[in-house]
């Protein structure tokens, strides 16, 4: 079975793509394109996936770059001779030619941007916390100083857990209200008295509000698709053992 993965006329002609979780080489919870690396997981056939999501984009395997995540703002330019101990790091950057970057999710929102005039691009991993401290706007500075032009960007937002499945709790609201501006509206109560909250279209309007010039959403979500996507959620709610990785890359 081939990968799949989700593109953007955004990004084109860049190698990129938000990639699903068919046609690797897992099994069981991780079935079966987890680039994640897992306990509960052969990590032989992590190393396998990551292989056919470099051959799909068309890099050798040792050419693709992730970080070590930690729902941080942390974002950091790379190349050849700086691809190692990204440790605590959400984002990545780059002008190297050649060189894929990337990041995995599993319901947190997967960004990814290009400035095609100036050759820089960047891979972010954003959940509510790293919405919330500001990593879509680090990012975009990170893409400034590796040559980028805030209006020549273009970013999209990748497959993520939707508003009906993200339920969170009053403080979230709080936290995102002292910091961000007009959030509010992107959260709405529910019948058990707490809150479900827009990840994907509050970041859509942190991307608006920056003044990048091109941005959208693949509107897929990842808590409701079994069939394409790994959700951390979802297993929770099952009481399951654990969950794979999705992975979003893309090469300048």
């Amino acid at each position: 079975m081939s990968v799949t993965k989700f593109q953007s006329e955004i990004l084109r002609p860049l190698r990129h793509g938000f990639f699903a979780r068919r046609g690797g080489h897992s099994s069981g919870v991780c079935r079966s394109l987890n680039c994640g690396f897992r306990d509960y997981d052969c990590p032989e056939h992590v190393r396998l996936n990551r292989q056919r999501v470099a051959a799909s984009i068309g890099v050798p395997d040792e050419h693709l770059v992730l970080p070590q995540q930690r729902h941080t703002t942390h974002v950091q330019s790379v190349d050849f001779g700086r691809k190692n101990n990204l440790v605590n790091t959400d984002g990545l950057v780059t002008s190297t030619s050649g060189l894929a970057i990337a990041v995995l999710t599993a319901d947190c929102m997967p960004l990814l941007m290009a400035d095609l005039r100036n050759g820089v691009v960047a891979a972010v991993h954003a959940g509510w916390r790293g919405l919330q401290a500001g990593i879509v706007e680090s990012a975009i500075s990170q893409m400034e100083l590796t040559g980028a032009r805030r209006k020549d960007i273009g970013a999209v937002i990748g497959p993520a857990i939707s508003q009906d499945n993200y339920e969170v709790g009053l403080e979230v609201l709080d936290s995102f209200e002292q910091s961000i501006p007009a959030s509010e509206g992107f959260f709405r109560q529910n019948r058990r008295g707490r809150l479900d909250f827009d990840l994907t279209g509050l970041g859509l309007e942190l991307l608006k509000r920056s003044g990048i010039g091109r941005y959208e959403q693949i509107p897929r979500c990842t808590y409701g698709d079994e069939k394409n996507f790994f959700s951390c959620r979802r297993a929770f709610h099952r009481g399951e053992s654990g969950f794979g990785l999705m992975i979003s890359a893309i090469a300048m």
